[in-house]
């Protein structure tokens, strides 16, 4: 007969099942009495599982409850699991990115190594695609996994031009803004709060000690850091039009928005292309100015040129 505690998880597993159960069946699968099952399906309720009377047979079976509890997985269940939160977390569902990456932390913390390297295998031929530069799961989980213990993470770090740096920190969040993955973190040698690209990243394994956390910082000094920050161009323009349409228009992660008057905002933003941050504000609905950076100003100049030398003419078009 098994012991207590392995006879509550085998009876949890079996409930896991999409079927229902008669307490004779349960009692046959586990080698006890029927009298067993009911108190031990009395211990799982107690616990937090909602096991559901089936009325009739005098059976049972695992039904929704207000609280998650625990869950069993067997081995491809647990496989495919850790891939989906690795698809999931590389922005293929939009809006869960960060939540997956917290649940793919959890589960691969306990997963064996068996399990591990089926994943890497499967992970190896798949193709995924992708709107925005590549992280490599092990750097995202790394990197997760020292956010979360509270502990100091050192890495390589590249920037726009190719120049690596090592760069000490006290990783406070993981973001992604729908194209790509960032860590906000304390950088300890510059004693201030700055914004990394992940796949800019390399992290140096052990990580460090563990260190108190700080007062989190503004999250509007952070969209900021996200939006410019370790790009290579930095744009400013005032906008003809309320702050909050602009706002409604063009998320934090893109850009931050800052109203003047009423009626004028002024926007920054940033990225490593001169076409984006064209385009970006290009298709807003309201009269701009570009206030820098100057090579914005020439390439849009350039731009307009083009555009215009397209133009029939005679404003009529041929055929």
């Amino acid at each position: 007969m098994l012991e207590t505690s392995a006879r509550l998880l085998k009876l949890l597993s079996l409930l896991q099942l999409p079927r229902d159960w008669s307490g004779a069946a349960l009692a046959s699968e586990l080698g006890v009495g029927v009298r067993t099952v009911r108190r031990d399906v009395d211990k799982l309720r107690n616990l937090g599982y909602p096991v559901d009377a089936v009325p009739g047979v005098a059976g049972y079976r695992l039904g929704a409850g207000t609280a998650l509890p625990p869950l069993l997985l067997d081995d491809d269940e647990a496989v495919a699991v850790a891939i989906g939160l690795r698809a999931a977390a590389t922005g293929s569902v939009a809006g869960i990115e960060e939540s997956s990456v917290r649940a793919l932390t959890k589960l691969e913390q306990v997963l064996p190594s068996r399990l591990r390297h089926r994943i890497k295998l499967l992970q190896a031929v798949a193709v995924t695609p992708s709107g925005g530069p590549a992280v490599q799961p092990d750097v995202l989980l790394a990197v997760a996994a020292a956010t979360r213990d509270r502990q100091r993470l050192r890495f390589d770090y590249r920037s726009h031009d190719g120049t690596t740096t090592i760069r000490t920190t006290e990783p406070h969040r993981l973001v992604h803004t729908g194209r790509r993955w960032y860590l906000v973190a304390w950088d300890v040698d510059r004693a201030d709060w700055r914004t990394f690209r992940l796949d800019r990243l390399e992290p140096r394994i052990p990580t460090g000690p563990r260190f108190t956390a700080r007062e989190v910082p503004d999250l509007d000094a952070t969209a900021r850091g996200v939006a410019s920050g370790g790009y290579r161009y930095q744009a400013r323009f005032l906008i003809h039009a309320p702050a909050e349409q602009i706002a409604d228009r063009l998320g934090p992660s893109i850009a931050t928005v800052t109203p003047v008057t009423a009626t004028t905002t002024q926007v920054d933003a940033g990225s490593n292309s001169l076409d984006e941050l064209a385009l970006y504000i290009g298709l807003l609905p309201f009269p701009f100015e570009i206030q820098s950076p100057p090579e914005l100003i020439a390439h849009v100049r350039t731009l307009t040129d083009r555009l215009t030398a397209a133009i029939p003419s005679n404003g009529e078009l041929s055929g």
